[in-house]
């Protein structure tokens, strides 16, 4: 895998496919990355579980926080890593040993490890570094031209209107999907 550039659709695969994330490294600061990451999936239907030694057994944005992913008492289909480089492969080591396997793992823009990616990726699991998944759903979503950025994706799609926080959903459609 060329984890320098990613596919839309392979991006838009795996925001299709993730249902439950794990933050690990999850902060109640809410001036944090990962805080404002967690709100933003939390209010796009994702299940938010934060990951944080620290701050186990007290809630981040209503959700439950747990001290390892081990500890985490349903599966997870995304492991989010904000965490140095240098502890993705612990983290590594901690998803392996999960069962079931999470599908992805993700790890947060300037974070990379090419050799724990490849045991992950070894062992079955899909791997982006060095993106946020917040930035990628509003990128390919077309939400990120909200605030004048260009997202590099058209569509002439219409957004579906309703109450609450507006979304278009993602617009890419995953790399398999014909239709």
């Amino acid at each position: 895998m060329d984890h320098d550039n990613y596919e839309n659709g392979y991006i838009a695969d795996l925001l299709h496919s993730v249902k439950t994330i794990a933050v690990v490294g999850a902060s109640a600061n809410e001036v944090r990355p990962s805080f404002f990451v967690m709100k933003y999936m939390l209010d796009k239907g994702y299940r938010v579980i934060p990951v944080n030694p620290g701050r186990a057994g007290k809630p981040i944005l209503g959700q439950m926080t747990y001290a390892r992913l081990s500890d985490i008492p349903e599966p997870v289909d995304m492991v989010d890593v904000f965490r140095a480089s240098e502890a993705v492969p612990g983290v590594v080591d901690e998803v392996l040993a999960l069962d079931p396997l999470p599908k992805v793992l993700w790890t947060q823009l300037t974070v990379r490890h090419d050799e724990a990616a490849a045991r992950a990726e070894a062992a079955g699991l899909k791997v982006v570094m060095n993106r946020c998944p917040k930035i990628e759903y509003a990128r390919l979503s077309g939400e990120i031209g909200w605030n004048g950025v260009n997202s590099g994706v058209l569509s002439s799609r219409k957004p579906v209107m309703r109450t609450g926080y507006q979304s278009y959903g993602l617009r890419t459609k995953p790399s398999g999907d014909a239709n």
